[in-house]
């Protein structure tokens, strides 16, 4: 995909970092499961990923002239960066514990996966998006807003964990150091609020621009991406109007992450039909 050869390897070296993370902050919870995992280590890990992921990605945009999201692994990439910029926001802001390892252990997993999987790689043109700076921007909110849902998902994960271990009683080792059901439920309505807006305003930004020039609307992607929008307003709209709390809130919101996720594939797939094919030299 890139001109310069270095960033699929600065993308490999962001998600080792994450993995060592991941795998610092269980190996501590093991040996001493009273004692979190060492907040100074597990961020240093996490930053200095972060900072490869984004030379890579970086790297990546200077090849194709734009913010690098031509490809499902370049949205899987930018979907797993997005969640440790909001780990790095919402831990400070919420004092949340263990959500580091929870979002480490995530933005791996995306990272590695799209990296092990060659046909996600695939060529595209550059300039994806033309020479519109909108649209680009439209592009980028909209996938951003999918790292914050994916940290919905975490956050999602660790309330069905806290509820579970109330109700088995299980109030020591992982468990002790989870935030009240209370607190995550805040937190989740919070981060769906987040999610909502930032989506909210890609297709307010997207919008402007397509009604200049309906024939540029591809009809599967604007379909797609309005029905992730929908679904997640109705959800926040149930859960403002206290229908939709709690456990049930919490497995919608991680029910609704998968789903959102699988939508980028049409997403994907509808984009490469709006841009010439031309390759990138590697």
């Amino acid at each position: 995909m890139s001109s310069l050869p270095t960033d699929r390897a600065l993308l490999w070296l962001g998600a080792l970092l994450y993995l060592a993370g991941f795998v610092a902050g269980l190996l501590t919870l093991a040996r001493r499961s009273t004692t979190p995992a060492p907040r100074a280590v597990l961020n240093s890990l996490l930053v200095a990923g972060w900072i490869a992921q984004m030379a890579g990605l970086y790297v990546r945009g200077l090849a194709t002239g734009g913010c690098p999201l031509g490809n499902t692994f370049e949205l899987v990439q930018f979907v797993a960066w997005s969640a440790m910029v909001l780990y790095f926001f919402v831990g400070t802001a919420f004092r949340v514990s263990l959500l580091g390892l929870f979002t480490a252990g995530y933005a791996a997993t995306l990272a590695l996966i799209s990296l092990l999987i060659p046909a996600w790689d695939a060529t595209h043109g550059q300039k994806i998006f033309g020479s519109n700076p909108w649209i680009e921007l439209h592009a980028a909110l909209a996938v951003f807003s999918y790292g914050v849902f994916g940290l919905l998902a975490l956050t999602s994960v660790m309330t069905l964990l806290q509820n579970w271990s109330l109700k088995h009683k299980r109030l020591n080792g992982l468990f002790w150091f989870l935030p009240s059901v209370v607190q995550l439920d805040q937190i989740n309505t919070r981060m769906l609020a987040l999610g909502v807006l930032l989506l909210t305003f890609s297709l307010a930004v997207g919008s402007v621009w397509w009604l200049r020039d309906t024939a540029s609307v591809n009809l599967p992607k604007l379909v797609v991406t309005l029905g992730v929008w929908a679904v997640y307003l109705t959800v926040l709209l149930l859960r403002w109007r206290a229908l939709l709390v709690s456990v049930r809130f919490a497995w919608v919101c991680l029910v609704m992450f998968l789903l959102a996720l699988l939508s980028l594939g049409p997403v994907n797939s509808s984009r490469q039909h709006e841009v010439v094919l031309t390759p990138i030299n590697r």
